[in-house]
């Protein structure tokens, strides 16, 4: 087949590597601001194109997923976000070049899940609580720092502020209530030890996995986030209490009309009860043949 119809963000953290590899391989390339950049797509899609690349982070990818989810358009992706979670799992190889001769034809096709949350797309993660606090402050700091810098003093400001909230999680028509400063819920079954805390297991089982904090101490609450956000940190050595289920569908009520949830690291305001499920093979994803190297 020719190569698909590429969509790149213009914004993304490597947007011009990004544009020599798809001119090298032959793409016919679309950018645009990630404000617009669905709209692009989406025309796309309703012209009935078999499958679209796109290049950008997980935010990006996620916006493309919620286009072609459930239907035949397979969906091709150059890694371009800072840590490409969702390419890394999925055998999709996060060199460039690489990633675009599997997207224009030497990559196969496969079944991928996604989550989502009151119908929001998510691919990887999604999180209440103290890691939406701390990706808010970082994204105030990096207008003026870079990421790094952002995100040391990000963790500080929320270190020093962190809140507690009652969660209320109904799993299977049963309702369990918690004191709890964070609860994440990723998209398939995710590490519980350190130091891979929160990252995919490698074959794990299917649904999604929830873990809700039940510990209060500051340091140790706030380690357990950023490490299950963030593949897991060598430092955490104790970790604070915490259920997990592995679900297809649960109600999360945090006893108020509307909450901030974080969703691949972007944050979308959302009304509450947040209703959680998987679908399954939703994406016809284009990843690596399993022989291949990244």
């Amino acid at each position: 087949m020719p190569p698909p119809k590429a969509f790149l963000n213009a914004k993304c953290g490597n947007a011009e590597a990004a544009r020599k590899a798809l001119a090298e391989n032959g793409f016919e390339v679309e950018e645009a601001d990630p404000k617009d950049l669905q709209a692009h797509m989406k025309k796309a899609v309703d012209g009935g194109v078999e499958r679209i690349l796109v290049a950008g982070g997980d935010g990006t990818i996620a916006g493309a997923a919620t286009l072609v989810a459930r239907s035949q358009v397979e969906l091709a992706i150059l890694p371009g976000g800072t840590l490409n979670h969702f390419a890394r799992d999925h055998n999709i190889p996060t060199d460039l070049g690489k990633a675009a001769l599997v997207a224009a034809g030497e990559g196969i096709v496969t079944g991928a899940d996604i989550g989502y949350v009151n119908d929001c797309v998510f691919l990887n993660t999604s999180s209440i609580g103290a890691y939406v606090t701390f990706v808010r402050d970082r994204e105030h700091f990096e207008k003026r720092v870079g990421y790094t810098l952002a995100s040391v003093g990000a963790f500080f400001k929320t270190m020093s502020d962190l809140r507690s909230f009652t969660v209320t999680l109904e799993l299977d028509g049963k309702k369990k209530s918690y004191r709890s400063s964070m609860v994440f819920i990723g998209v398939g079954e995710r590490e519980l030890k350190m130091p891979t805390l929160g990252s995919r297991v490698k074959n794990g089982r299917r649904g999604l996995h929830v873990m809700i904090v039940r510990g209060r101490a500051r340091a140790r609450l706030f380690s357990i986030a950023m490490a299950a956000i963030a593949r897991g940190t060598k430092e955490a050595a104790k970790l604070p209490e915490f259920d997990d289920f592995l679900v297809d569908s649960c109600e999360i009520d945090l006893n108020r009309p509307a909450a901030t949830v974080g969703l691949d690291g972007e944050l979308k305001q959302l009304a509450t009860p947040l209703a959680y499920r998987i679908e399954r093979d939703a994406l016809k994803l284009v990843v690596a043949a399993p022989d291949g190297d990244e």
